[in-house]
C-alpha cells in the first residue's frame, strides 16, 4: 500500500488550457505555449522542470536546516532539453540544475555531508532520474562549484 495518494483534478477549460485543481484546494492553469496553445500558463514541460528543481532546492534547504547552518535564501536554475526521439515524437532528453546556496561554502559546518546525501531525499528528481538523464550542481554563493552530479 502506497504511504501517500495524491490527487489532483484536470478539466478543459478551452482549447489547450487545462485548469489543474489538486487535493488539498491548490489550482494553476497550464498551457501549451503557440501554435497549439496561448502559452497563457505553464506547459507540462515546464511543470516537469519546475517540480524537479523545487524539490532538489526544498531537499537541500532541509538538510541545511536539519544541521543547523546558517539560514540565507537558496536560488535554482533549471533547463531541460526537448528533442525528438526515433519515432520523431519530442521528448524531454535532458535535464539540468543549478543550486545556488545563499553564503560562501566557508559559513557552513556541514556542508560536504550535506551535499553527499540531500538528493537521495528528492522524491521527484529521484523519480525522474529513471527516465530522464539529469545533472544536479551546487555553487556557493560567491560562484565556487562545490558538487556535480549526473544520474540516469
Amino acid at each position: 500500500m502506497a504511504e501517500e495518494v495524491i490527487r489532483l483534478t484536470l478539466s478543459q477549460r478551452q482549447d489547450y488550457q487545462f485548469d489543474t485543481r489538486f487535493d488539498d484546494g491548490l489550482s494553476l492553469l497550464a498551457d501549451e505555449p503557440p501554435p497549439l496553445g496561448a502559452g497563457s500558463g505553464p506547459s507540462p514541460t515546464q511543470l516537469l522542470l519546475a517540480s524537479v528543481a523545487n524539490c532538489l532546492t526544498a531537499s537541500l534547504l532541509f538538510a541545511l536546516c536539519k544541521h543547523h547552518e546558517p539560514e540565507a535564501p537558496l536560488l535554482a536554475e533549471a533547463e531541460c532539453e526537448v528533442d525528438r526521439n526515433e519515432r520523431g515524437r519530442l521528448r524531454v532528453t535532458g535535464i539540468a540544475v543549478t543550486l545556488r546556496l545563499g553564503l560562501p561554502a566557508a559559513d557552513y559546518g556541514k556542508l560536504e555531508r550535506i551535499l553527499a546525501s540531500f538528493e537521495d531525499f528528492c522524491t521527484v528528481s529521484q523519480s525522474v532520474a529513471v527516465g530522464i538523464p539529469m545533472r544536479t550542481t551546487v555553487i556557493d554563493a560567491l560562484g565556487a562549484v562545490l558538487k556535480t552530479a549526473d544520474e540516469s
